[in-house]
């Protein structure tokens, strides 16, 4: 591994030059992707055994750095960007409002063999859900839950609405090539035949892009996706690696030994940036988190320096 670059590289762009002398100030080369690569590969050596890919991209420049980017992940939550985008866009073309109301019913259809299962509130985010099967919800309030609280219930609602193949197609037509979204969550029967939702760093980082450059859906639509995505409760991974203040609109997943969280990052009087982060076969769910969290820290750092 080449040796590491000082810590002030990446801060200190020059020295001025001292008073009264004509001295041209000490410029120090700018930081580079590569410098990150090297503090990013720094902290994975911490995490032996672990999978971990990387998607990060400054939106006000070309380049990016991507580590493992392409390589497949259980989706987990994080299936649900593609379920909201394909919402917004039924909604833009007015054949289904935020405002209309669907059955709370906790029965689904197995992928595997079309058997009927059902959702256990314990082990999902959010619950208050459960308490109203049998009345309704609006189709905005069931995305904001999916999203925000990460409520399965509400994910495998909308989902059955709007049919997890035109999901598929959708993400597929915006970029997300690599992505499949084949069901709804908790689907044991297809879990064990490997019939799983999945996705790489860079499908979710060509989805939340297109989320802030409006151009998955209309303008308004993606205006408003952010704006759910920006209460994200569950921050303990990409945001906590951030200066308090930091908005940060995002979507986590986890299942056991899987965590990710995948970010539209606005640092201050700076353009935006995405960062997704995928990790795997991280024993503790704390050690996955804190990797994440210094990955974060150094991708702001870095962003922050150029």
């Amino acid at each position: 591994m080449r040796a590491l670059l000082p810590a002030l590289a990446l801060f200190t762009a020059c020295a001025l030059p001292k008073s009264g002398t004509n001295a041209r100030p000490n410029v120090v080369p700018a930081p580079t992707i590569d410098a990150l690569h090297e503090r990013i590969t720094t902290i994975l050596a911490g995490h032996p055994g672990a999978d971990v890919a990387i998607y990060y991209h400054d939106l006000s420049r070309p380049d990016s750095l991507l580590y493992h980017a392409d390589d497949s992940y259980h989706a987990a939550s994080t299936m649900k960007v593609p379920v909201m985008i394909e919402l917004y866009r039924r909604v833009d073309s007015r054949t289904l409002s935020l405002d209309q109301t669907v059955a709370l019913e906790n029965s689904f259809s197995s992928l595997a063999d079309g058997s009927p299962y059902s959702l256990d509130r314990n082990g999902d985010s959010e619950v208050s859900l459960y308490t109203r099967i049998g009345r309704s919800a609006t189709l905005g309030e069931l995305n904001e839950l999916m999203i925000a609280h990460s409520s399965n219930f509400a994910a495998n609602v909308l989902l059955k609405l709007l049919d997890p193949k035109a999901v598929n197609a959708t993400a597929h037509a915006l970029g997300a090539r690599n992505m499949t979204v084949l069901r709804g969550v908790e689907d044991d029967k297809a879990f064990w035949k490997g019939l799983n939702n999945t996705t790489t760093a860079r499908d979710l980082g060509v989805l939340l892009t297109g989320i802030e450059s409006g151009t998955v859906a209309s303008r308004r639509s993606c205006a408003a996706m952010k704006t759910v995505l920006l209460r994200q409760v569950f921050n303990t991974e990409i945001p906590a690696g951030l200066p308090s203040g930091v908005q940060v609109a995002h979507k986590t997943g986890w299942i056991t030994g899987t965590l990710h969280d995948a970010a539209i990052v606005y640092p201050r009087n700076r353009p935006p940036y995405v960062l997704v982060v995928l990790t795997r076969n991280i024993t503790r769910e704390k050690d996955a988190q804190a990797m994440i969290a210094d990955i974060s820290r150094q991708v702001y750092a870095f962003n922050a320096s150029r």
